[in-house]
């Protein structure tokens, strides 16, 4: 018999269908969220109680512990450690054989929390005196494997990313098919006393590589930009900007990720049959196994949502449209302008087509991502479009040309970035912004010359 515990996480689920004809026991919190699969028999309980442990380890040979609390409120260091004391202690008792844990890479000094966690958690295991095989990992490469997934969010929704200096730390990615066969022959490997194993892939490369490689693959371009003041801990709240959904265990990845994670020590090349692949091809198989999400909004909801950022663009520009009422206009008349500019009959029609797209374009994203996870290209483009209603009254309102060329300046390269953020997530939406750019590029212009010719 076969303990599994975590088979509810990314690695756990793909190690139970490995483990497929096997007699397997999986110890689970909820029951319900584990796949059914013949020959599995599931123990409800948790690692932190010990009646639960002894009920799960009754009759087992060996045993998987792929626990980690990081999702979980409070200091899970520390409760990652008890419980892994708690699991050696009943392993001991119930006579196991082995334990098996898939623990994290990187040599002290200087660990993160989350990687000193992990190693301590394999020392904890084998202080009652189970033999343990540990497995050291960095970044496991496949589709829904988190480290993986915030790398390729970024690149999708980044075409320009600033990176720091641990962006170019290097780590040893692996596949996670890799993963899940060492985790297999681990079982049956020729190891009486345990030990302590380095895994990784086939070459080291650095987190940016990583997702230079995603990009190629996908065929973006995206500029990355070294700098030199971006911590991991603004990182981590610039992360819960862009990608939410990863932010909360995506902020102990990054501290980790100032870590070089690379094999150091080769033996497991010689013990473990496993060669493991390549970035270029673990990267393929992982594009190859990513869903494509489902929109965020349909229906009713998506409608609404467009209807909602209509009213409100319209409504922006109908306030604007206040500024220019019947006593600036013969301000603007004597106003000396350049012979190219545009008649006035023409601006209103054209601001209100303007609106229009740009509220579809703000929809497609929306409707796309959801509030929570557009909400960056979502603040750039609120932020743009309150410039936008400000302009006319600065420029008609306050009759300050030059104080208006400041702020649509400012508009521009706003709207210039809105455009570039829609455009990583909806290539409809960053087109649908195309025209309303070139038309605040031309204001703009159209404004500097004004201030030229009006000294």
């Amino acid at each position: 018999m076969i303990l599994l515990t975590g088979v509810t996480g990314y690695v756990g689920r793909r190690l139970l269908r490995a483990l497929t004809g096997r007699r397997v026991r999986c110890l689970v919190r909820r029951p319900g969220a584990t796949e059914s699969q013949a020959g599995v028999e599931l123990v409800e309980g948790d690692v932190l109680d010990p009646s639960a442990l002894r009920r799960a380890l009754q009759g087992v040979e060996a045993a998987y512990y792929l626990i980690h609390s990081m999702a979980d409120d409070g200091d899970y260091a520390e409760r990652d450690r008890r419980a892994a004391l708690l699991f050696g202690e009943a392993a001991r008792e119930a006579g196991v054989a082995r334990i098996v844990y898939l623990g994290g890479l990187g040599r002290e000094p200087g660990l993160s929390k989350h990687l000193a966690s992990r190693q301590e958690v394999g020392r904890a295991l084998a202080a009652a005196g189970v033999p343990v095989v540990e497995l050291r990992a960095s970044v496991v490469v496949g589709g829904g494997s988190l480290p993986f997934e915030m790398a390729r969010r970024l690149v999708e929704k980044l075409p320009v990313m600033l990176t720091p200096r641990w962006v170019r730390t290097l780590t040893q990615p692996i596949a996670v098919d890799d993963v899940v066969a060492y985790l297999v022959e681990a079982l049956a490997a020729d190891l009486p006393r345990g030990g302590v194993f380095e895994i990784g892939g086939a070459e080291a490369v650095s987190y940016g590589g990583l997702m230079r490689e995603i990009a190629r693959q996908r065929g973006y371009r995206r500029w990355m930009l070294p700098v030199p003041a971006l911590t991991p801990g603004l990182s981590s709240r610039w992360l819960s900007l862009v990608s939410p959904r990863e932010a909360r265990i995506g902020r102990s990845l990054i501290e980790g990720v100032k870590n070089e994670t690379i094999v150091r020590d080769p033996k497991a090349l010689r013990v473990f049959r496993v060669r493991p692949l390549g970035i270029a091809e673990a990267v393929r198989r992982a594009l190859a196994e990513t869903p494509t999400p489902p929109p965020a909004l349909s229906g009713a909801r998506s409608a609404v949502a467009c209807v909602v950022l209509l009213l409100i663009c319209l409504v922006v520009g109908a306030l604007g449209g206040l500024a220019n009422m019947d006593a600036t206009r013969p301000w603007y008349a004597s106003l000396a302008k350049p012979a190219w500019t545009p008649p006035a009959a023409v601006f209103g029609p054209v601001w209100g087509v303007l609106y229009v797209l740009m509220a579809l374009a703000a929809w497609r994203v929306v409707a796309r991502d959801g509030l929570l996870e557009a909400r960056l290209p979502l603040l750039a483009f609120g932020v743009q479009l309150l410039l936008n209603g400000a302009w006319s009254w600065i420029f008609f309102g306050a009759r300050a040309p030059l104080a208006a060329l400041i702020e649509i300046v400012v508009l521009t390269l706003l709207v210039l970035a809105t455009t570039v953020l829609f455009y990583a997530r909806s290539r409809t939406a960053g087109r649908l912004m195309v025209p309303y750019l070139l038309w605040v590029t031309l204001a703009a212009t159209l404004n500097a010359a004004i201030v030229r010719l009006n000294p």
